[in-house]
């Protein structure tokens, strides 16, 4: 198993470990700073170095609860001792992306009760998908000015963990399909937006929504019915 300093702090942006396993240029540690591929978010990159070289991250995927780092060199060694760097703009990017997205299900469920049903996203922009049909009038002007006034609200972002049962009889994490998660799943991680929205949640995220910058949406698109794209990007 992998420690995962990322979930504690998303800030930590560089740290020593020890390599527990190579396969080529499959690289796996005793902790990462590094997220791996998941829940939309892209994975990190960034660097390890030994005393001998330094390598740059390209990959970072999880497979059973271990993270394995994708590196462009085959010369580390298991036990070596290494320092592991983020390219922290990329990193910042994504979690003030990540954010976002979580004020907009936020402003959208208090304004129309309506789920989420995909999203993605890059440093800076992405897209979610949600349950309309069709969308409102004047839908983008609408929630990009609601967006924006909850990101100068300056509300913190708390993280926090839940007992299974905890989350599943709390109704906010029941509107975000918290019952979807896998009974294996004992410790449900939680992140708040103070005032606005909860959801059960592994990635990264900034400590304050005026670190989001500014919110704007750019397209929506009909995916179908019941099922309507909204594109955005963001500003500093």
């Amino acid at each position: 198993m992998t420690d995962l300093l990322f979930l504690q702090d998303a800030y930590l942006k560089k740290t020593t470990s020890t390599v527990t396993a190579v396969n080529g240029d499959l690289v796996m540690l005793d902790r990462t700073l590094f997220y791996p591929s998941g829940g939309g978010q892209p994975h990190d990159l960034g660097t390890i170095a030994s005393t001998e070289a330094k390598h740059n991250v390209i990959d970072v995927f999880k497979n059973e609860g271990s993270v394995w780092h994708k590196v462009d060199g085959t010369d580390m060694k298991e036990g070596q001792t290494v320092t592991s760097e983020l390219d922290w703009e990329r990193r910042h990017r994504l979690m003030r992306t990540h954010t976002a997205l979580h004020i907009l299900c936020g402003v959208i469920w208090n304004e129309y009760g309506v789920f989420v049903t995909g999203g993605n996203m890059e440093p800076l922009r992405a897209r979610m998908d949600f349950a309309f049909d069709p969308l409102p009038n004047n839908f983008a002007e609408h929630i990009t000015n609601i967006v924006n006034t909850e990101i100068k609200a300056s509300r913190p972002i708390e993280i926090s963990y839940l007992r299974r049962p905890e989350a599943l009889a709390d109704d906010h994490l029941i509107r975000t399909k918290v019952n979807l998660i896998p009974d294996s799943v004992t410790t449900i991680r939680v992140v708040d937006i103070v005032g606005l929205d909860k959801q059960a949640d592994g990635g990264t995220h900034v400590a304050n929504t005026l670190d989001v910058g500014r919110f704007e949406i750019t397209k929506t698109e009909s995916k179908g019915k019941g099922n309507k794209r909204v594109r955005i990007i963001l500003h500093d």
